[in-house]
């Protein structure tokens, strides 16, 4: 799962806006891919006056804490990459209309997470392309939990 949470202003994003923005992050995700259904994304309205930036209220300040748990971003490279992405989707809503933003992620551990009760699927099996397929979790089998390309490496052959 990735779960945004995006504390925001309580004017800052309209029904809509939070809709577009939702498939926005979704859609990037989708693109990976993993299940559309691991996308969480909560608004949190902020009365006036609650944010505060070096002591003082700011209200033009958004925050994004995303929580990611079902990949995780091998390497410095990769790492930028991804946050400028993110800038980019989120700039018409945040820079665009001249909010100060901050984005940070946390990768969780793989194996602390449940969806209704299963354990997510391991990465490129086919169970997850199923998951994908379906936008549901369900059960699967232990077959299902080998890679949908199964490529077996050459056994210890000095025994």
């Amino acid at each position: 799962m990735p779960l945004w949470k995006i504390y925001h202003p309580a004017e800052a994003f309209s029904i809509a806006d939070k809709k577009i923005l939702s498939e926005r992050i979704t859609s990037l995700y989708a693109g990976i891919p993993i299940p559309k259904f691991y996308v969480v994304i909560l608004f949190e309205a902020l009365a006036q006056d609650s944010c505060f930036v070096s002591g003082e209220p700011h209200n033009r300040f958004i925050r994004f804490k995303v929580d990611q748990i079902a990949r995780t971003l091998p390497g410095p490279v990769i790492r930028e990459w991804w946050i400028r992405t993110i800038d980019e989707i989120i700039a018409p809503f945040v820079k665009d209309r001249g909010y100060d933003w901050e984005i940070s992620i946390d990768e969780t551990p793989f194996d602390l997470w449940s969806l209704q009760g299963e354990i997510p699927p391991p990465f490129e099996s086919a169970a997850e392309k199923r998951w994908v397929k379906e936008n549901k979790a369900s059960p699967y089998t232990l077959a299902e939990k080998l890679p949908v390309n199964l490529i077996l490496t050459p056994g210890i052959s000095d025994r």
